[in-house]
């Protein structure tokens, strides 16, 4: 059952704008871009709507999902699959994505680790026995730095059209705001964490005493875990079931650093070779010297280049040159350039990525092309 769905039902006469759920899934984007996490965990992750946009948060390298119904995950899992522009331009950071099969109230080893878990709407469906078991699993046995809890404030019901007992017919109950915040400071008393509360969903002018519509409680954990706790009772047994895996194509792996280096590489040269041969068909008629009574190592002028690039080639004595027919570009000008210098970080790294892939001089030191259009695919 689409649990948005419902909600927009109910939601129909007081207008939140943007949606409701929308607004609770921009409230964890924004506490994302606050804190940093790098692992990120979604219990209660239905359809995958909130993993799908925080798979373009940058710095998470890690998401995972956890539901208790597969199906519901399963039906829009495709959208955390790679598309083909991920391995045409690899981010730099990697990115796995997992989907499990569980329920919050058992423990599985895969959910160690993480750095912020958020469970949106999910409490309210548990029954009193994995209610009663979900802040050890949580708070005890993940421990994460951060867990976000948001569950529907009972007090804003009465102005919600059709809702006469709860909001979705699989709730099993529905806190108002001093009962939440009771359970919420004795879990957080209990487990050392601290805890602040907010929510979403203004209520309508003049109604402002009962509260957001959706409250959310924020648990940062008061110290660090310490490698006995982290130990400590940890289960080794997987429980869950993975339904989805996707790996990302990333420049840490040596494999797409080096398809993009290259392409770079080729693309960088080929702008310098075109600047020269431009730069030489108008300066240097001589050119058409018989190139084996001698070799024609043409220095071009400061003007035959754009300004940065004639800068870094003149400044750093790197001149490309022609010798009969073929361009000699050499790798130190390529490797000056930012962009290469940045995905290779060192000289000696940008030597050892394209070799065997880009054809050098006989001392490896430079890219080779022939002046012409042909053989110079690589």
């Amino acid at each position: 059952m689409d649990k948005n769905f419902q909600e927009e039902q109910f939601t129909g006469i007081i207008k939140f704008t943007p949606p409701l759920y929308k607004q609770r899934y921009q409230f964890i984007k924004d506490l994302v871009g606050k804190y940093k996490p790098k692992k990120v965990a979604d219990l209660g992750c239905a359809d995958c709507t909130l993993l799908w946009m925080l798979k373009f948060c940058s710095c998470i390298e890690v998401l995972a999902g956890l539901d208790i119904c597969a199906s519901v995950m399963k039906e829009k899992m495709h959208r955390l699959s790679p598309l083909p522009g991920d391995y045409l331009q690899p981010a730099e950071r990697s990115l796995t994505v997992t989907l499990h099969h569980g329920s919050v109230a058992h423990k599985d080893p895969c959910m160690l680790g993480f750095d912020l878990v958020t469970c949106i709407e999910l409490i309210e469906h548990l029954e009193q026995s994995e209610l009663k078991k979900f802040p050890e699993v949580v708070f005890g046995f993940m421990a994460p730095s951060i867990v976000v809890i948001s569950t529907p404030n009972s007090e804003f019901n009465p102005l919600l059209p059709g809702v006469t007992l709860f909001r979705h017919p699989d709730h099993k109950f529905e806190w108002n705001r001093v009962q939440f915040q009771s359970w919420a400071l004795e879990t957080a008393r209990h487990y050392d964490y601290s805890v602040e509360f907010t929510g979403v969903g203004q209520p309508p002018t003049g109604m402002e005493n009962v509260g957001f519509c959706t409250q959310i409680g924020v648990f940062i954990r008061k110290y660090p875990q310490t490698s006995e706790s982290a130990q400590s009772e940890k289960p080794t047994e997987a429980v869950y079931k993975m339904v989805f895996k996707a790996v990302y194509p990333s420049l840490k792996d040596e494999k797409y650093l080096q398809n993009a280096v290259v392409s770079e590489v080729i693309f960088t040269a080929q702008i310098i070779k075109q600047s020269l041969l431009d730069c030489l068909m108008s300066e240097h008629e001589e050119c058409n010297d018989d190139p084996t009574e001698r070799k024609s190592k043409l220095q071009p002028s400061m003007n035959c280049f754009s300004e940065d690039l004639g800068k870094l080639v003149v400044e750093k004595s790197m001149e490309p040159f022609v010798d009969g027919s073929v361009v000699y570009i050499p790798l130190t000008t390529i490797f000056s350039f930012p962009k290469v210098n940045r995905l290779c970080g060192t000289f000696e790294k940008l030597c050892k990525l394209i070799a065997g892939k880009v054809a050098l001089s006989s001392d490896g030191s430079a890219v080779m092309f022939n002046t012409g259009h042909e053989n110079e695919e690589n």
